[in-house]
């Protein structure tokens, strides 16, 4: 129950033992396409959708690399780890990275983005991580912002590695022009597959002023997609078990899957509290996908999850950079559904309470059966 890489289907790990095939070859070209139309219907776009073999972070850095250029401002929201690496990135291509910045456990608001135009000219970019990893943040203002930076003329680029496939997020709608998705999450697929959605805006303007780059060079992928390939060796089996996981989503209903998470973070969140337990994010930019939970007074971080692992067979995330020890985070994300959430709460609560905490797991449970059974029953 990590937030990422999440549980994954036996039928998405049984694609992967697919005969490997030649990435030259007929047969790729038409699992490429299948592929590719899924993709595209997940982000619900138009656009391009390139595939890359690499993490999360890959597809972040090559939106960086083939987008910005020394001297350019952006603008980039920064409101937990992750944004902080974002603007890190940025800033290693020689562009400026202006962080609108908020507390950690809340987001920054649209009215600061806003200002922050306002006070920046000649912004090449709008930055957003829509989901924060480590602090269960998440921005409630995507389809704002789209519209806030189109009427700038800059390029809105959203890091969703964390939400995408949880939340709502069509990209054209929103204007996102490049959108960032990583295949461990939301997505209930092994890592090490990424993607990102391109709208034409971008592509042109990348086709037109190529990246000094060679793996991460996405005029490269533009071109051989013109016969669906990829420029370079994928990760054949990495790429099937995202076909099906995708098919998985689709055959489900993005409505109805952005719902059972929607339901299952609820849960969470009420179970938890109904504990004794308090969360990290302030109510109103509460996650649907990462849970972030303070610790009790006198709960030893490494002890607690080392006994849900060893006694339940449930594993947490702690937390890192400056909140290492005192939280842990829960993945509500990909397969999640009624079993997941029963078993994590019941878990906690009797770890807790074998550690001292008392921990409401009766109330808890309750609570939550009670929220969960909006559910399908498939979930």
């Amino acid at each position: 129950m990590t937030p990422g890489p999440t549980n994954v289907s036996t039928e998405v790990m049984q694609a992967m033992l697919h005969p490997i095939i030649n990435h030259r070859g007929p047969a790729f070209a038409a699992a490429m396409d299948s592929l590719l139309i899924k993709a595209k219907n997940t982000f619900q776009t138009k656009g391009d959708v390139v595939v890359l073999t690499s993490s999360g972070t890959g597809a972040v850095e090559a939106s960086i690399t083939n987008l910005l250029r020394d001297g350019d401002s952006v603008l980039v929201t920064a409101f937990g780890e992750f944004g902080e690496r974002l603007a890190d990135q940025i800033q290693d291509v020689g562009a400026t990275a202006i962080r609108v910045e908020s507390e950690y456990g809340n987001t920054p608001t649209l009215d600061n983005v806003r200002e922050a135009f306002e006070q920046n000219e000649e912004l090449k970019a709008l930055y957003v991580v829509s989901n924060e990893t480590s602090t269960g943040a998440s921005i409630k203002w995507l389809k704002e912002a789209g519209d806030l930076a189109s009427k700038a003329g800059a390029f809105f680029v959203v890091d969703a590695i964390s939400n995408f496939g949880g939340d709502w997020m069509p990209v054209d709608e929103y204007k996102i022009d490049i959108c960032c998705a990583g295949s461990q999450k939301c997505l209930a697929s092994p890592p090490g597959v990424s993607m990102l959605s391109i709208s034409e805006k971008a592509k042109q303007f990348i086709v037109n002023n190529p990246p000094k780059r060679h793996y991460l060079n996405l005029p490269r992928y533009f071109k051989y997609a013109e016969k669906n390939e990829t420029p370079f060796t994928p990760a054949l089996p990495l790429y099937f078990a995202l076909d099906r996981s995708l098919e998985i989503i689709l055959d489900e209903g993005l409505d109805r899957v952005i719902e059972r998470h929607a339901i299952c973070a609820n849960a969470f969140y009420s179970g938890l509290s109904e504990m004794g337990l308090k969360m990290f994010a302030k109510t109103e930019v509460r996650s649907n996908t990462v849970i972030a939970i303070n610790y009790p007074e006198g709960v030893n971080d490494k002890e607690f999850r080392a006994k849900l692992d060893a006694d339940y067979g449930v594993i947490l995330a702690g937390g890192f950079g400056r909140y290492l020890g005192k939280l842990f985070r829960i993945g509500s994300m990909g397969v999640v559904g009624r079993y997941h959430v029963i078993a994590t709460l019941t878990a906690i609560g009797m770890t807790l309470k074998k550690m001292g905490f008392e921990a409401n797991v009766d109330g808890a449970l309750s609570l939550s059966s009670s929220i969960l059974s909006k559910l399908s029953r498939s979930a």
